[in-house]
């Protein structure tokens, strides 16, 4: 720590056994909101699709994650670094994240309605 300031950490904090989907909300202006998502075999319910009335841009830090796009026939398959944008009301789901390793998005929302 330099004057006082905080330093957290991305990978801290993370418990052993992860019931639900964690959200932690790192940041939040006017303008947009920074949060970590930590998923373990975590996955969208059968048949919800997320529909966001905001833009989402998320990193995947660490881990392994399938998502599915309602307008995309093929799946596509997330691994550590990769990034994408996905705009207003594009209905996407979670498909599976690794079982076995935490894997770690980090998400910025903005737009309408954060």
């Amino acid at each position: 720590m330099h004057n006082g300031l905080k330093m957290p950490n991305l990978f801290a904090d993370i418990p052993g056994v992860i019931r639900e989907e964690r959200f932690d909300e790192l940041l939040k202006t006017s303008a947009f909101r920074l949060e970590r998502i930590v998923s373990r075999g975590h996955r969208s319910p059968e048949g919800f699709w997320y529909d966001q009335d905001h833009t989402e841009w998320v990193l995947l830090l660490q881990g392994r994650a399938v998502l599915a796009f309602e307008n995309e026939p093929r799946n596509i398959t997330m691994e550590s670094g990769d990034y994408m944008l996905i705009p207003a009301h594009t209905r996407h789901r979670i498909l599976s994240t690794d079982p076995d390793h935490e894997t770690i998005w980090l998400a910025i929302h903005y737009g309408k309605d954060l």
